[in-house]
């Protein structure tokens, strides 16, 4: 009995060890506890610097707003508008406001030519055309600015997706209307 005993414990300890990595590389993978965790942002609308505005102007100029959209859900619920501005100095920001979705790994923002369409037939349909990355999603609720790059043009992108990198998924998304 202790030689049966004995040849089965290096089995035991090697399904344990890959048991353990297993365990290991899900967590890293599927980071399951944002799930439970809330990042809250509250950015305040963008403005242009006191030193940009022309001479004997009172205070800045309000953001134009070149675009409109209201977020639809897609793999999470997700909730909130999208307004392209374009402030006095010609720079461009995506503004989100009031999102309200779930937190994941490697949520991106992105602009893209895709149509939105709800429900799972919209789910992954935002990385088969052009679309241009705007940063990591700051947090999953609130208001939040990300600047667009000078050389995007706009008039190529027709909407705003919610991006889970990780699985080449929608977590939310909105049309683009011309203001």
């Amino acid at each position: 009995m202790g030689r049966e005993g004995g040849r089965r414990r290096p089995l035991l300890i090697a399904a344990v060890a890959v048991v353990a990595v297993l365990v290991g590389v899900g967590l890293y993978w599927f980071e399951p506890w944002k799930l439970w965790q809330e990042q809250t942002v509250s950015e305040a609308l963008p403005s242009t610097a006191p030193s940009a505005r022309p001479s004997g102007s009172a205070g800045p100029a309000a953001p134009r707003t070149l675009a409109t959209g209201d977020l639809i859900s897609h793999e999470h619920t997700t909730t909130g508008k999208v307004r392209i501005i374009q402030l006095q100095d010609g720079s461009r920001f995506l503004r989100l406001e009031g999102l309200d979705t779930s937190n994941g790994p490697d949520l991106r923002v992105w602009l893209t030519d895709a149509p939105v369409k709800e429900g799972v037939a919209g789910w992954r349909v935002f990385d088969d055309g052009r679309h241009v990355s705007l940063g990591e999603l700051k947090g999953n609720r609130g208001s939040q600015n990300y600047p667009i790059p000078a050389d995007v043009n706009l008039a190529d992108y027709t909407s705003v997706s919610i991006w889970c990198d990780r699985f080449d998924v929608s977590f939310g998304a909105a049309a683009l209307t011309p203001a």
